[in-house]
């Protein structure tokens, strides 16, 4: 089967169509497969070269999806062990009461660092949070702008799928951007601190009954681990992935070769995290555990993959060129739009990203923006608007902080702020500078 030349007709209707049948919530897989196969018969293919075209984008991803499913080790072991709660526990004390906001923010934006979904991250810290409100007359307003712009930050500096996927679409390694993201983090948490300080006193004040309707998705049947024993996966991990930047800022041949990968770093830190803890004999339930909260994103990895294969086969990326080069504006500027564009219509950070680089990603680097700056501009644009209603995050987060949705909507422009000042800040180190 050979793959056909789509018309970028048929490529934006299949885009355009998946995104509606998303926010209409038709299982976001199939959207994608659907808008895919509907995008290619619209635009001229067969029914033979529109398989060629799903299965040749399907098989695009494979690279990611091995990653992520690598990632779920460590995911799996962080959230079902309590190493995560005891981290931000211990965060959180060790600032006190005079930092409680820098503190919860940080906690929110380390936990999400080390491989927790940022759900689950805001998950974790909001009984802390909504604690600590309580006793200082903190609004959940303002502890919910902490908590999520910490995890923003936190997630786009985290071996979580969003960042496999950005790093893979344009080829770098995965702590090549993990680097790279660390300035525009501090920004974002620099941001999270000030808005959540402003709005401290704004909107309702938390108290103690707000804790009854928590449901932080944590494991409490078996004692929390140590503070010293529940950091030694995600450091480690953190320290195996930093080898290959490591040497090639030093020029050190022998690390140089050592070419690690987060197939086998994420896996390998988490296994060593289990023995530290002196959890080894429940490898099985972490790990099962951690494949299950992979599954939705491999899923929609494949689905994601497919659509990128409709869009990279049609000559819609060469229709967008020329727009943007008759128009007389940077092309780099293609890449912080797509992530917002595609996180908006996903709510979801990850999935914002694989479509942004999977759609577009060739069509970014041939305006001539680098791998690194490209994957920057997207995965950070993808953290402005991805915590809108159609989206889990929203109502998830919403419960753990006990707020309607009227109280909830509130909080949105405020995380967008957030999001926005790291896409500017990442755009203006890495594609204008």
């Amino acid at each position: 089967m050979t793959v056909a030349s789509v018309n970028w007709i048929g490529a934006l209707i299949g885009l355009a169509l998946a995104i509606v049948l998303i926010l209409k919530k038709l299982n976001p897989v199939y959207s994608l497969l659907l808008g895919t196969v509907v995008g290619a018969i619209v635009g001229g293919a067969s029914l033979s070269q529109t398989l060629a075209i799903v299965v040749s984008g399907t098989q695009s991803v494979m690279g990611t999806v091995v990653r992520v499913l690598a990632a779920g080790v460590l995911a799996g072991v962080m959230m079902e062990s309590g190493a995560a709660n005891t981290i931000a526990r211990t965060i959180v004390a060790k600032f006190g009461a005079n930092l409680a906001i820098f503190s919860l923010a940080l906690a929110t934006m380390i936990i999400t660092a080390v491989g927790v979904f940022i759900p689950v991250a805001v998950l974790i810290v909001a009984p802390i949070a909504i604690e600590a409100g309580s006793r200082m007359h903190i609004s959940k307003l303002a502890l919910l702008v902490a908590l999520s712009g910490g995890g923003k930050a936190g997630n786009i500096i985290s071996p979580n799928p969003n960042t496999i996927a950005a790093a893979h679409g344009f080829n770098i390694g995965l702590s090549q951007l993990m680097v790279a993201d660390f300035i525009p983090a501090l920004s974002g948490l620099a941001m999270a601190v000030f808005l959540a300080t402003v709005l401290r006193h704004r909107g309702k004040i938390a108290s103690l009954s707000d804790l009854e309707n928590n449901s932080a998705d944590q494991n409490t049947a078996h004692e929390e681990p140590s503070f010293a024993s529940a950091i030694v996966a995600p450091a480690l991990a953190v320290v195996l992935l930093l080898i290959d930047p490591i040497a090639s800022i030093l020029h050190i041949t022998f690390l140089e070769k050592f070419q690690v990968d987060a197939m086998y770093i994420l896996p390998l830190a988490a296994v060593v995290g289990m023995v530290a803890m002196g959890m080894s004999k429940k490898i099985l339930m972490f790990t099962k555990a951690g494949l299950a909260r992979m599954t939705d994103v491999v899923l929609i990895l494949i689905g994601a993959g497919a659509i990128g294969g409709l869009i990279t086969s049609s000559s819609l990326p060469v229709m967008i060129v020329s727009l943007i080069r008759s128009l007389g504006i940077s092309g780099t500027f293609l890449a912080p739009i797509s992530g917002i564009l595609m996180a908006a219509a996903t709510a979801s950070t990850s999935t914002g990203v694989i479509l942004a680089t999977g759609s577009f990603g060739k069509t970014i680097l041939a305006f001539g923006t680098s791998p690194l700056a490209a994957a920057v501009m997207v995965h950070t644009g993808a953290t402005v608007i991805d915590h809108l209603p159609q989206g889990n995050y929203f109502h998830v987060t919403a419960n753990a902080m006990n707020m309607d949705l009227k109280e909830r909507m509130h909080s949105v422009p405020y995380e967008a702020l957030v999001g926005l000042t790291m896409t500017v800040v990442g755009s203006l180190l890495y594609g204008f500078l």
